[in-house]
């Protein structure tokens, strides 16, 4: 079985549609691929119908958390959460807290960017995002098409960067709370590309082992931006705390020149996952 457990559609920050991107997976010669647009499942139904035969779609959720160290600022961390119940009041309600904070920071950031005498037009970015979860991303994307930077991650490296002065602080989800909160929702938390240091700060092992005291129940191991080292590590991190292990993409499409089933998931990983998740089921024949 080839399986990949992350990836985003234009939902979310990806390009690819939720039915492209089913029909991609499936082109890709994927068993298994999960759906794990940022804070929301709108892509979920769609994914669903479009599925094509003999392809197992997971539905899931990639939630926008921080990391609160005693003696540092907070951290940017973000918690894929599989086969919970969308409809659970509690995470339900923090979907969209978030949504409405990504968005209200997105404005902000654009306004910031705009006075600094940018080509960027909010209302313009939020009309061509079709209706998904809009974003640094988008923005990042309006910037390449004015000419003013090279790349989506040059626009993060940049403009879009934490130290960018037009960068904006959101309010995201203390993680210990969100693995709470998706193990309350029958769901399955794993702790997304923990240890990709080329993404910025990353916590260390007594965060994730903080975590796995709250109920996290993996670690995503094999990720583009994890070296070998870092990888080898979070898995033999991963079997001293009992975790499932996964592996994945973060497949965004066009928007990032990773390609689906770039890294993918054990099969008894992707087991225990099923066996683990209670808020929903797979999509599958």
């Amino acid at each position: 079985m080839s399986i990949d457990l992350h990836t985003h559609s234009s939902a979310s920050d990806g390009t690819d549609s939720p039915a492209a991107l089913v029909a991609a997976a499936a082109a890709a010669g994927l068993d298994v691929v999960a759906l794990t647009d940022h804070d929301t499942t709108a892509g979920w139904s769609t994914a669903a119908e479009a599925r094509p035969a003999g392809l197992v779609v997971v539905p899931g959720m990639e939630l926008s958390c921080r990391w609160f160290p005693a003696d540092e600022p907070p951290m940017s961390v973000h918690l894929l959460a599989y086969l919970f119940d969308p409809e659970h009041p509690g995470l339900a309600a923090e979907r969209a807290r978030l949504r409405t904070e990504r968005l209200t920071r997105g404005e902000r950031i654009a306004t910031n960017l705009a006075g600094a005498g940018y080509p960027v037009v909010w209302g313009e970015i939020v009309e061509r995002s079709g209706g998904g979860v809009v974003g640094r991303p988008h923005i990042a994307l309006a910037l390449v098409e004015a000419g003013v930077v090279e790349s989506v991650d040059h626009a993060f490296a940049t403009l879009l960067s934490h130290r960018s002065p037009h960068y904006v602080t959101k309010a995201d989800t203390d993680v210990l709370d969100g693995i709470r909160l998706v193990r309350a929702a029958g769901g399955v938390p794993v702790f997304a590309h923990g240890l990709a240091t080329s993404r910025g700060r990353v916590v260390g092992d007594a965060a994730i082992r903080a975590m796995a005291e709250a109920g996290l129940l993996g670690l995503e191991v094999d990720h583009p931006d994890h070296t070998p080292e870092q990888r080898a590590h979070l898995r033999e991190l991963a079997d001293e705390l009992g975790l499932i292990r996964t592996g994945s993409s973060d497949y965004h499409g066009t928007n990032k020149t990773t390609a689906i089933a770039a890294c993918t998931t054990e099969p008894d990983q992707y087991a225990a996952i099923v066996t683990a998740g209670t808020g929903c089921a797979p999509f599958a024949d």
